[in-house]
């Protein structure tokens, strides 16, 4: 039977190899599948490794065991996770796999690798929870702990930057995700022609309009730092084209001046279906962002420049505490000090 329990008396060890084989014909099948019965385990032992130079496999005891993480927050914070799994476990040398729930919110969009645990295999695993700060640190290099939960919300470069290649490998689109959004680009015109070189913006508001300035002592973007972005990006470049993407397109509309005609608004703003916004954004040749891990992937993802916005929280807040800027932002973007009169004034 599929939902049959593990017997008290069988050894841990012996499950948690039959735990590894099922995942990985889960990784292969590519989809999630309920655990076959105990009579079926195969008798083979993948889940250890042999010991260099025994000449022999070592004994049960010596199972390699396995990193998983927690399945948080939105698109930007799945991808966080996922890309900080990735890189954290093969530096430990550990295999990786990722929850069913993370599997739900990326496999749509990305071919994502990495092989799915199934909820009623990861309840049976005893996962020791290891948390995470938002940036790499020495200590993450040796995680002791043979099954191992990373939880946290992690986000930063400084986990997997020495391994961008295979990390875009992983947050490669779907071809049908990739296509629908370079057919849209194909479809603008600026002053009558196609334009070369496009850039994509991410304004994030939503429920950061208020959290900012209540809980971290921050502001959001205001049109003053959009303009000075926009205006440096046609200085720089002849005949861009600005395709806007956010959650609060209203304030958008209202705030962005399109009078040039190089303008485009033309995301749909569904935080609950994010593909659409997020592969303009990738498919576009440069990124301006305000902040938040949404348009942080959106514009690592594309490449090219890089605009954000800087110095959004006052030196005290709490925020600093959890997020460090230089962990967030590449070297070469360029940031953009935010104006936090709006804060000094209260």
């Amino acid at each position: 039977m599929a939902n049959a329990q593990v017997p008290f008396s069988f050894p841990l060890a012996h499950f948690l190899i039959f735990v590894f084989v099922t995942s990985t014909i889960i990784h292969l099948q590519q989809r999630i599948v309920k655990i076959p019965p105990l009579s079926e385990m195969p008798t083979g032992d993948p889940a250890v490794t042999e010991m260099p130079g025994s000449g022999e496999m070592p004994g049960r005891s010596q199972l390699q065991g396995m990193f998983t993480i927690n399945s948080i927050g939105r698109l930007g914070n799945q991808m966080g996770e996922y890309a900080t799994l990735f890189a954290l476990a093969r530096m430990n040398g550990r295999p990786a796999f990722i929850p069913a729930a993370m599997h739900s919110a990326l496999a749509p969009i990305f071919r994502i690798s990495l092989p799915v645990l199934h909820g009623d295999t990861d309840r049976r695993i005893p996962w020791q929870n290891y948390h995470l700060n938002d940036w790499m640190e020495e200590r993450y290099r040796h995680i002791p702990g043979r099954y191992v939960r990373l939880t946290g919300y992690p986000c930063s470069w400084t986990f997997y930057h020495h391994l961008r290649p295979e990390i875009l490998q992983e947050f490669t689109l779907h071809d049908h995700v990739r296509e629908e959004a370079q057919a849209f680009l194909r479809g603008l015109r600026v002053n009558g022609s196609q334009p070369s070189t496009f850039v994509g913006v991410h304004v994030r508001r939503g429920d950061y309009v208020h959290v900012m300035p209540n809980v971290w002592k921050g502001v959001v973007a205001d049109r003053g730092y959009l303009k000075q972005a926009l205006d440096r990006f046609r200085a720089r470049y002849p005949s861009p084209v600005f395709v806007v993407t956010s959650n609060g397109m209203a304030w958008c509309r209202e705030n962005i001046d399109a009078s040039r005609g190089d303008v485009v608004f033309a995301g749909n703003g569904i935080e609950g279906s994010p593909a659409k916004d997020f592969a303009l954004l990738t498919q576009c040749n440069h990124t301006i962002m305000t902040i938040g891990t949404f348009g942080i992937w959106a514009a690592y993802l594309a490449g090219g420049d890089t605009i954000y916005l800087a110095n959004y929280t006052l030196p005290d807040s709490p925020f600093l505490k959890i997020f460090k800027p230089e962990a967030a932002f590449l070297p070469e973007w360029v940031g953009i000090p935010a104006d936090l009169s709006p804060l000094r004034k209260h």
